[in-house]
């Protein structure tokens, strides 16, 4: 096989929870060599987990991102099981120390004298605490790049505020472009779009500083605040406010022009009962056409919704009688039956639909791969394909300082004595301390 893209860069990350490992995938795809830096006097928020030692009966209450381990049940080392952790933690390495001895930032400025590249995304104070800037890491190698990836970047007055994905999207105004109409933001659920688009357009950049890099011979600073980075997909509702004054609400599963809505579905003790399809209808002869599969039952030859502005006045009328047709079929019956006509159809699928989805199987989409301590799955892969260098999972999440005697020894040529110091020291283990929260 050709050699990867990346091979031969070493990128040492800091990261957290989700922006920052899924940064780093990308870039650990490719055939960079990733090497977590963790700490074992912390445990990173939401990142291994909530907690180090999780009950079982705690993981039962939380949610499927976060409590989901294998079987709901911790295992022996519950920090290499955490679902939320494990998709973005493939071909990647991990070693330990701890920042919070002088010795621990000086294994870490070792580090950096051997690596082209280091990221992270914690909070501002957190590394103005720990002294980790560009002005420190470029002493130490004259062209390194650092990618930085605070929630609203590191100056200004949001600074130091601490954000997960779902309150950057308050700040942005995406949370009140989404939901019901008749319901407000609070029965919204969370997403976390800015953490996706943080990860991908930082992997951008860091590709981008490397580049640069091989031009010039300079290394950079790059910070991405990802609610500014989140902020440009939403540019059409930025601009109709800068231009005409006007600030968007949400329009639920409507469209402004067609029929559209998400319809209740018959279930199965098998796939079970939350089973809906999607459905736009956007011209008269898609109308006709619907129609037709339906059998042309009185309502949807009714005059009043032959051209689009009575269909538009009569949506919820018209909803009602979709939603009882659909409940009688299945979410993929529904779609067939409307595609072959020319109308516009798709299940809502969950998580068991696309690992079993015949597209996503035939683009390889999900790969196997195997970790000691939570078992062989399929993951997600890379969302692209290359025909000359394939980013293929080649080793599976990475455990919690599974390359510490790699990365002291080899990378950093520390000798065995000093490795053994180490190790009594506190620095080097693949285990948090018990009891650890």
């Amino acid at each position: 096989m050709s050699k990867l893209p990346l091979e031969g860069i070493r990128i040492l990350e800091m990261t957290v929870v989700w922006a920052g490992p899924y940064c780093t995938s990308f870039l650990a795809d490719l055939g960079a060599e990733v090497i977590r830096v963790e700490s074992l006097a912390t445990f990173a928020p939401l990142t291994r987990g909530v907690r180090a030692h999780p009950t079982a009966a705690s993981l039962e209450v939380q949610p499927v991102f976060m409590g989901g381990y294998p079987d709901r049940q911790p295992g022996d080392r519950p920090w290499n099981r955490c679902p939320i952790f494990n998709p973005h933690a493939r071909n990647k390495l991990s070693m330990t120390l701890d920042l919070s001895q002088p010795k621990g930032m000086e294994i870490f400025k070792d580090l950096v004298k051997v690596s082209d590249v280091f990221v992270e995304n914690n909070v501002v104070d957190r590394m103005d605490q720990l002294g980790i800037d560009y002005a420190m890491l470029k002493k130490l190698r004259e062209d390194i790049i650092m990618l930085r990836m605070p929630a609203y970047g590191s100056t200004g007055p949001y600074r130091d505020y601490r954000a997960l994905g779902v309150h950057i999207e308050g700040v942005i105004g995406h949370t009140l472009l989404r939901g019901y109409t008749d319901m407000d933001a609070s029965a919204n659920n969370a997403v976390y779009v800015a953490d996706a688009a943080g990860g991908s357009q930082g992997a951008f950049a860091v590709l981008a500083g490397l580049h640069y890099r091989r031009r010039t011979g300079k290394g950079q600073y790059i910070e991405l605040g990802q609610a500014e980075d989140a902020m440009p997909m939403m540019g059409q509702f930025f601009m109709d406010y800068a231009m005409n004054g006007r600030n968007a609400a949400t329009s639920g599963n409507r469209h402004p022009t067609a029929v559209q809505g998400c319809y209740p579905c018959k279930g199965s003790e098998q796939q079970g009962h939350d089973r809906w399809v999607s459905i736009t209808i956007n011209s008269d002869e898609e109308w006709r056409s619907f129609s037709g599969a339906l059998g042309r039952p009185d309502w949807a030859v009714d005059p009043r919704f032959a051209h689009a502005p009575g269909r538009l006045e009569h949506h919820d009328e018209i909803d009602a009688h979709i939603g009882r047709w659909t409940e009688q079929m299945d979410n993929f019956e529904v779609m067939r039956a409307l595609q072959v006509v020319g109308v516009a159809a798709g299940p809502v699928m969950d998580q068991r639909d696309a690992y079993n989805d015949p597209h996503l199987r035939e683009r390889g989409m999900f790969q196997e791969a195997s970790q000691e301590d939570t078992g062989t799955h399929m993951y997600p892969s890379a969302p692209y394909t290359m025909s000359e260098t394939p980013p293929d999972i080649r080793r599976g999440p990475v455990r919690l300082g599974e390359d510490n005697e790699y990365v002291y020894r080899t990378v950093l040529g520390y000798s065995e004595s000093e490795y053994a110091r180490l190790v009594a020291e506190g620095h080097i283990s693949m285990d948090y301390p018990e009891p650890f929260e």
